[in-house]
């Protein structure tokens, strides 16, 4: 018989109270997955059923499918319960094709860049 340390068995113990549950799992690239828990071990890694990608830009959002999606422990940033009972976006937030959520992506990636060149190039200015 073998003993698991006091921090093997908190994990396996709040994980296991997730199993068959719809979760949340933010990554630490940023990606914020959804899916039904239906397995995990000890590093954390987990088994997603029916899971997407639910990518946000702006005021508006897209839910792009994956399927059955397994996630490195070493990946996840988070992993939270969503409320079947609550709505899980504010009303103001609009669903969108996974098209026009990639053009929004793109279209806010540019914006950022010219922001950030913009800056740099009037670091000579030393406004401070």
């Amino acid at each position: 018989m073998s003993w698991a340390s006091a921090d093997e068995i908190f994990l396996s113990t709040s994980l296991a109270s997730y199993l068959d549950k719809k979760l949340l799992v933010l990554l630490r690239d940023g990606r914020k997955l959804l899916g039904v828990l239906r397995s995990f071990d000890q590093f954390a890694n987990v088994v997603l059923e029916g899971a997407c990608e639910r990518v946000i830009v702006g005021d508006l959002y897209c839910d792009i499918p994956l399927g059955l999606y397994v996630i490195r422990g070493e990946n996840v940033v988070l992993i939270g319960e969503l409320d079947l009972e609550k709505e899980e976006l504010p009303a103001h937030m609009t669903r969108v094709s996974a098209l026009e959520i990639k053009s929004a992506q793109k279209a806010e990636k540019d914006a950022t860049d010219l922001k950030g060149s913009m800056r740099k190039r009037m670091e000579f200015l030393d406004l401070d």
